[in-house]
């Protein structure tokens, strides 16, 4: 339930509000009977709502970095303090850092996602509705406007119908099945029911152009958009699954690697991070190549609202996981039956998984979205430096310099960004440690009593000081480069950020996903050691001392 509010309040919201900006914003419009006029009115109109987005972005990336920041350091503090040095249970009462990683997972796992997917959201309407009003035969009807819209209304009413068969009751429909079918229904009752609305709401043909190209739409390549994007998020999904959950062979191998001590399952984990971005990367080229040759920016604008399509559901499984792992905190600062915390570890390995697959969902779609936007940055210049009957195509060429060296320096900046962030989860962590270890001789004698908002304001303090950097690298480097170095250098940072930031981005996701299951998976007593140097074989059971 709880995922489930989160997933249909955001995109509800998300829906309102943009909704309300249009109805607010249509009065400046000027009436024109003129088709020319009429179209520059309301592709004014469009971009200035596309500030929406921009909003929604910026809010999106403070938060999600602010979160990670604040999540990792208690997670990591708590874990290596707590766990490894003070021998405490894994969200014992008497670790200091206890609750400041409990309410890490809801503002980093939730906020932090929420905020990032609705940014998705509204920056892949505001730009479906931008690149709309440059077509004629689309701002002449009512309906064709509001289709982005629509089509993720249509998402929220499938991703209703869609909750119920997670009542199925079988012994055979487990969590980890339960919560990735949700995805695979969802995706199955939406393609089919886009059809009518496809055929009934978007004139019979549209003309888009783009670099000088014109390229002819109808109503059933509008829809191969939004299945393409569908049905890639949905394989995604699948992807991330078999990659991060422990009932399949890449983490599980990851598992098996720990006999040989940490650091085979550093190298293992990282490897297979790596190795999961080969099926999201050709899903998302599939999609890019096919919807951009039926519909060129409005086709990818629209498949990213179909990755979309289906958000309320992602968001209702992502979700999942930080609140069956706060479940499982809670039933141990109550001392509730050992039972009860195997459950929820359960349960908290399928979200885990579920984790990963929303992460996918938001990676994939702020690829398509963002390519949808550095297109109609393009798609500007064009009409901006080129005169009326210039053949020219397109004003960016990979092979100038110019556009090389910021492609060049814009592939570089998702490293300079994850770096600065883990340098300062790790500065949060230390810290962490340091109050953990000063807190526990007082502690374990009993003289005193966890001090957990000392840790807790720890958190808050790293995460409100250490995302200015990197927040500050994403917004003014653009600028900088756009106004001291031009646009053909911006549009080859835009390509290398794009383009770097997706493989970053997958396989330090599935990577964190694998090895967090990896644990669950040895804890749980299924893995078999065989010890060399010990020449004897030995069972991990969960609390045994054996090693």
């Amino acid at each position: 339930m709880g995922g489930q509010v989160l997933g249909f309040m955001l995109v509800g919201l998300a829906l309102a509000v943009l909704q309300i900006l249009i109805l607010s914003y249509k009065g400046s419009i000027v009436a024109s009977s003129i088709a020319e006029e009429q179209k520059i009115q309301v592709r004014l109109l469009f971009e200035y709502i596309s500030g929406y987005g921009l909003g929604g972005s910026t809010v999106a990336l403070f938060g999600r970095v602010g979160g990670g920041i604040y999540t990792k350091a208690a997670d990591v503090g708590a874990d290596l303090a707590g766990k490894c040095d003070l021998g405490l249970p894994e969200d014992s009462p008497l670790n200091p850092g206890t609750i400041a990683d409990n309410v890490g997972d809801n503002v980093g796992d939730i906020a932090g996602m929420g905020a990032d997917l609705f940014g998705s959201l509204a920056e892949s309407t505001c730009a479906a509705l931008v690149v709309s009003s440059t077509c004629t035969e689309i701002i002449t009807m009512t309906d064709a406007v509001y289709f982005p819209l629509i089509i993720t209304g249509t998402g929220i009413l499938i991703s209703f119908v869609t909750i119920w068969f997670a009542k199925i009751d079988s012994a055979a429909y487990t969590v980890d099945k339960r919560l990735f079918w949700q995805i695979v229904i969802s995706t199955l009752l939406m393609t089919v029911c886009i059809i009518p609305i496809c055929l009934t709401t978007l004139p019979e043909e549209m003309k888009f152009t783009f670099s000088g190209e014109a390229y002819i739409a109808t109503p059933w390549k509008i829809y191969g958009c939004i299945a393409m994007g569908l049905w890639s998020g949905m394989i995604i999904g699948g992807s991330t699954e078999y990659y991060t959950s422990n009932k399949y062979s890449p983490t599980q191998e990851i598992a098996k690697s720990t006999i040989y001590g940490p650091a085979p399952v550093i190298i293992k984990g990282l490897a297979l991070g790596y190795l999961s971005n080969i099926i999201p990367i050709f899903c998302l080229s599939a999609t890019i190549l096919v919807s951009f040759q039926f519909a060129a920016m409005y086709g990818i604008a629209m498949s990213a609202i179909g990755m979309l399509g289906v958000l309320p559901i992602a968001l209702a499984i992502d979700g999942y996981g930080p609140i069956a792992d706060n479940a499982g905190g809670i039933a141990e600062m109550s001392f509730l039956h050992e039972n009860v915390r195997e459950n929820t570890d359960e349960l908290d390995a399928a979200g885990n998984t579920t984790a990963a697959i929303g992460k996918g969902f938001a990676i994939g779609s702020a690829a398509l979205v963002a390519l949808a936007l550095f297109g109609a940055f393009v798609t500007r210049v064009d009409a901006f430096y080129h005169t009326e009957g210039d053949t020219k195509k397109s004003t960016i060429d990979i092979l100038h310099p110019m556009v090389f060296a910021g492609l060049m320096f814009g592939a570089m900046l998702p490293y300079w960004f994850s770096a600065l962030t883990m340098s300062a989860v790790g500065d949060a962590a230390e810290q962490m440690i340091e109050e953990i270890t000063r807190q526990a001789e007082g502690i374990v004698s009993g003289q005193n009593e966890p001090d957990h908002a000392r840790c807790i304001a720890i958190s808050t303090e790293a995460s409100l000081n250490k995302m200015i950097a990197p927040g500050c690298i994403v917004i003014l480097s653009p600028l900088f480069v756009g106004f001291i170095f031009g646009y053909k250098a911006l549009a080859g940072l835009l390509a290398g950020v794009i383009t770097s930031g997706i493989q970053i981005a997958f396989s330090a996701s599935n990577t964190g996903g694998a090895w967090d299951n990896c644990k669950k998976y040895v804890e749980a007593g299924n893995l078999e050691i065989h010890s060399k140097k010990l020449d004897k074989m030995v069972v991990v059971k969960k609390g045994s001392s054996e090693h």
